[in-house]
């Protein structure tokens, strides 16, 4: 790089020129060359915050964009249209580098936060010795001037561009704990709308032009759609010792945390815990929730459902919001029942609840074997706790001879070990020996072991209450790939008679 110049990717704060880093200053002084982007109508905000350290010898680029919101006839599109602006611009800053001159590129905010000069970067950094001046950004701007706490403790902060889809927006808006939107302006009734999808819009506030001139903020559920502009933002601010609404009634949502831990939360699930005054639950799966303030916690042992079910109701009368936490999916041998059985007598009657989904252990226990429900399965469970096991073995036979695969919940525990046994000779009645069977235990989870056996070879010693099992059809394959892995799948396709 001797005898070029060097580039500056120089960040200039939220607007008031007083929030300039001092380096910022330094680098604009010292520098021969002053870039910055503009639209047509030429005027650049990165050039009227840095207006008062130009020198009358500075070079200025104006880096015009050739289309801002509007349409383009560029064969290429918009996208090709950007990238030809692009590519000409940094043409452009490398003629003064080669000639050894210092050319320093303004950008609001910071220069690699949703900056424009990251173009520049991305082509020049590689050739010429750079520096990037980092700058205040618009979002911690907009909480300096809301005077709201943007995050605190473990609250995950999620960012967020306005041009997103709508129903992407409305997920991530819901499942995390504080957000920003950017780049408002006409995206900005889209993004009301999933904040109030989101449940979300009675906190959010509206932050526009942050320690400019013309600065506004304010509830955004009052701002007027057509008043905004492109430099404002949306933001969700920290929860913690946020007041709870005083409501007459409130509700009860009956979700599933998966199998294991937060990996296999939904983002309409991780909604439903964080919105929720009160979480219910046994206490193994309260434990794969994060611990938010103000939140309470009502754990309680595996075999009362039926009492910790009326307990969320009652909470729900008082005007809480409650989520039950279930394992798994909680309407597959799980809680979702046991609330809805409580919720169904007439005390309880105008409680809302709902039920929301989760990854099953069958589904879980199958993604990590290959695809062994790939074609009709039935469910049993093999507990004999609340049904008698004459009927468990009438449906193991009704299932088994109808050729279906099977996904075995609850096979076994410390009190039941005769169960797994006595289901391996009934299968074998209408298998054969070699059928495939996965024995998944603690899918998800650190102590996590999948195994592929013969049913044949099934050892009963091996299954407990976290293990789950998946017996094959007669049309399902176990087969040992190339790497050695052996993955089990059952054919889409069932051979003709």
């Amino acid at each position: 790089m001797s005898g070029k110049g060097k580039l500056y990717g120089v960040g200039l704060g939220p607007g008031d020129p007083s929030l300039m880093t001092v380096r910022a200053v330094e680098v604009i002084g010292e520098a021969d060359v002053i870039a910055y982007h503009s639209a047509r109508h030429g005027r650049s905000i990165a050039r009227s915050i840095a207006a008062k350290h130009l020198r009358a010898d500075h070079v200025e680029e104006r880096l015009v964009y050739p289309v801002t919101t509007e349409t383009t006839d560029h064969p290429g599109g918009y996208q090709g249209a950007m990238d030809e602006f692009y590519a000409e611009a940094a043409a452009r800053l490398a003629a003064h580098l080669d000639a050894g001159r210092t050319v320093a590129v303004l950008a609001e905010g910071d220069p690699l936060f949703y900056g424009s000069y990251m173009h520049m970067h991305k082509r020049l950094a590689d050739r010429y010795d750079t520096e990037v001046i980092p700058g205040v950004t618009s979002v911690s701007a907009a909480a300096a001037r809301l005077g709201a706490p943007l995050a605190e403790g473990e609250e995950v902060l999620t960012v967020l561009p306005g041009t997103l889809p709508e129903e992407e927006l409305t997920a991530r808006l819901a499942a995390t704990d504080v957000a920003v939107v950017m780049k408002l302006g006409r995206t900005f009734p889209k993004v009301r709308r999933a904040l109030e999808a989101a449940g979300r819009l009675d906190e959010a506030r509206y932050v526009e032009r942050a320690t400019m001139s013309g600065e506004r903020t304010g509830e955004l559920a009052d701002v007027d759609p057509e008043s905004v502009p492109y430099f404002s933002v949306a933001v969700l601010p920290s929860r913690v010792d946020a007041e709870r609404p005083v409501r007459p009634r409130g509700d009860v949502v009956v979700v599933g945390t998966g199998p294991a831990g937060p990996l296999w939360l939904t983002p309409e699930t991780r909604a439903a815990l964080a919105a929720a005054d009160d979480l219910v639950g046994y206490t193994t799966y309260l434990g794969r929730v994060p611990v938010r303030p103000g939140q309470l916690r009502h754990g309680s042992d595996n075999r009362v459902e039926s009492e910790r079910a009326e307990f969320a109701l009652q909470l729900a009368e008082r005007g809480r919001r409650v989520a039950v936490v279930s394992g798994g999916d909680p309407g597959v041998f799980a809680m979702a029942t046991a609330v809805l059985e409580a919720a169904s007598q007439p005390e309880y009657a105008d409680v809302p609840v709902r039920v929301l989904p989760g990854v099953t252990a069958a589904n879980a226990a199958a993604a990590r074997a290959g695809a062994p429900l790939g074609h009709d399965y039935a469910t049993i469970s093999l507990s004999d706790r609340l049904k008698p096991w004459e009927v468990i073995a009438e449906r193991l036979r009704a299932a088994a001879s109808a050729d279906l695969v099977l996904a075995l919940y609850n096979p076994g525990s410390r009190s039941r070990t005769w169960q797994v046994g006595k289901a391996r000779e009934l299968l074998l009645e209408h298998r054969a020996p070699d059928t495939p069977v996965v024995v998944a235990r603690d899918v998800g989870g650190p102590g996590e072991r999948v195994r592929i056996v013969r049913l044949a070879d099934l050892d009963p010693a091996v299954v407990d209450m976290r293990t789950i099992l998946l017996v094959g059809s007669s049309q399902t394959r176990a087969v040992r790939r190339g790497d050695g892995e052996q993955i089990v799948w059952t054919p889409r396709r069932h051979p003709e008679a």
